[in-house]
């Protein structure tokens, strides 16, 4: 009975150790997981990308050419003498000038008197015809004037000698040459040049008639306008010019006007 006990339980030792290797056998190798190399990745083709659409360049904005400002219509009626003395320009007979400015009309004495003198002396002025020239004087005796005044003083003083300047031109009256602000200021709609340049025109024009030039007209199709001719009515055909004289001593004159 004791044998039959002793192999009973070594039948069961037996079973049980079988029982237990086949419980705690690992796994053959990592797990499936682990071991799976992750598939290589294809990078995705890049969408398709649409070019910005153009620009137009945007319109850069011009400033608008300011106006030149005409002045007041209307001064004070008084005058200033510019403080102002030169040496003699030109030779022959030496004509003697100062220039006064109306107050009020925002113009610059000394400086307006400075101008008019370097006009006068330029060679392409009068001091070319080589029988003329000019002084600027602040005192003394003198032979005329060169005022500057407003549209309404010019039209005043010079329609007490019947001409009418209608608040828009010049005139030459007794011993004054009276220059309008606003053609000062502004220049002539039928004059393309700088404003130095009218300036010069006016003067040389009104002056002219001091020693003895009439009105002049267009020489022909575009030759130089004559200093003498009235540019601001037209210039029929001719060029804007300021001067009596070329560069290289030429008159440049044309038909006389009735």
């Amino acid at each position: 009975m004791l044998t039959a006990l002793v192999a009973a339980v070594l039948v069961l030792g037996v079973a049980a150790f079988a029982l237990n290797r086949t419980d705690e056998a690992p796994a053959a190798g990592p797990s499936a997981q682990a071991r799976i190399a992750p598939p290589e990745e294809t990078p995705a083709a890049p969408a398709p990308t649409t070019p910005p659409p153009a620009v137009s360049p945007t319109a850069t904005a011009q400033p608008t050419p300011t106006a030149p400002d005409p002045g007041p219509t209307k001064g004070a009626g008084t005058f200033t003498v510019a403080p102002a003395d030169a040496k003699a320009v030109g030779r022959g007979t030496i004509r003697r000038y100062r220039v006064e400015v109306e107050d009020g009309i925002n113009i610059d004495a000394p400086s307006a008197a400075a101008q008019i003198h370097g006009i006068l002396g330029d060679p392409r002025g009068w001091t070319n015809d080589h029988k003329n020239g000019f002084q600027l004087v602040a005192s003394g005796a003198y032979d005329f004037t060169v005022k500057i005044a407003s549209p309404a003083t010019v039209d005043k003083i010079c329609g007490a000698s019947g001409l009418d300047t209608h608040g828009e031109v010049n005139c030459n009256v007794g011993n004054q040459v009276l220059v309008n602000s606003k053609r000062w200021n502004t220049g002539s709609p039928q004059f393309s040049g700088p404003i130095e340049e009218y300036r010069a025109l006016i003067v040389n024009h009104e002056v002219g008639h001091r020693i003895g030039h009439g009105h002049e007209t267009c020489p022909g199709p575009g030759k130089p306008a004559p200093a003498m001719m009235q540019q601001i009515y037209g210039l029929k055909g001719c060029a804007p010019n300021a001067w009596p004289y070329s560069a290289d001593g030429t008159y440049l004159g044309g038909p006389a006007v009735p």
